[in-house]
């Protein structure tokens, strides 16, 4: 085992984990506001790829502009999802947000396949973004570098809108304490609506960065790499940003070894290993690495 075939693993751990991390966030934020575990959050990721498919195969948009498509498409799908399936149940017990978010991703993944079939579809790039790089030993595609290039500027940019603006600062304040934003001034629906679009929007880029680098998507791709970043976002610290962030890194980086540096006949075990960290992780660190007990909030 040479020290370039280590870098390459470390390589793409380091691009698996990123799609992991903008996944998580999304679960943190929406936790974070609504102690809600969406987990049709997936399913938006699914949305962000066939969004991409569309616009890059169907409409030819140019890939900045596909981007940017996506990111609206995710937000529009997370708005939606939230007042038509969430707004209305807001107060009941938290299983029942749990139950609907379930039966949520169920008919969305049910709805894709009766429209588009389950079918998976050849997701091909731009020719240039398939160039191939080479640093020294180590190869890459210039996709690989755009996905890390494109992930750690949209965290950069969360976290300056959530720490650095208006709107940031009113959905940490309803994050704290509902009672005491409206208190404030503070449109609460409005604030929850803004963490959905948002979650979503960077969970329907994941799925582009999926698609890009793996070159197949499906109608029921979201389901596995969704309950991944919900590891991620655990074990980083469900409700924290920055914990999401982290745990994706994390997660991506040990799937990959753990495939990479064992003997071929463990690499069936990936998500036996994926979800055994998770039960470790809440054994020794029940709130994550970042994460802290908010058992208390009114």
């Amino acid at each position: 085992m040479t020290g370039s075939y280590i870098l390459a693993q470390l390589v793409n751990g380091l691009i698996l984990g990123s799609m992991y991390a903008l996944i998580a966030i999304g679960f943190s934020m929406i936790y974070g506001i609504v102690r809600l575990i969406n987990f049709a959050h997936g399913d938006i990721f699914t949305i962000g790829a066939f969004a991409t498919l569309a616009s890059l195969a169907v409409a030819h948009a140019p890939f900045p502009v596909a981007v940017a498509i996506v990111l609206a498409a995710g937000a529009l799908a997370g708005v939606i999802i939230e007042r038509a399936a969430f707004r209305p149940m807001r107060g009941a017990p938290q299983v029942t947000g749990f139950i609907a978010s379930l039966a949520v991703a169920i008919i969305l993944e049910n709805l894709a396949v009766i429209t588009i079939s389950a079918q998976p579809r050849t997701f091909v790039v731009p020719a240039y973004l398939g160039q191939l790089l080479t640093l020294g030993t180590l190869s890459f595609r210039v996709i690989d570098v755009v996905i890390v290039i494109l992930a750690i500027v949209l965290m950069i940019a969360l976290v300056c809108f959530v720490r650095f603006t208006k709107v940031g600062v009113a959905m940490r304040a309803t994050a704290e304490n509902y009672d005491v934003a409206r208190l404030m001034g503070i449109n609460i629906d409005r604030m929850i609506t803004m963490a959905f679009a948002i979650g979503s929007a960077l969970a329907a880029t994941a799925g582009l960065m999926w698609g890009s680098k793996y070159g197949q998507i499906s109608p029921l791709m979201g389901l596995l790499p969704g309950l991944k970043a919900f590891v991620a976002a655990v074990i980083g610290g469900v409700g924290s940003i920055p914990g999401a962030m982290l745990g994706g890194y994390v997660l991506g980086l040990s799937e990959v070894l753990f495939v990479g540096l064992l003997p071929p006949e463990f690499s069936g075990y990936r998500n036996a290993f994926v979800f055994g960290a998770l039960i470790l992780v809440l054994l020794v660190m029940p709130n994550g690495f970042l994460g802290r007990n908010t058992e208390g909030r009114a």
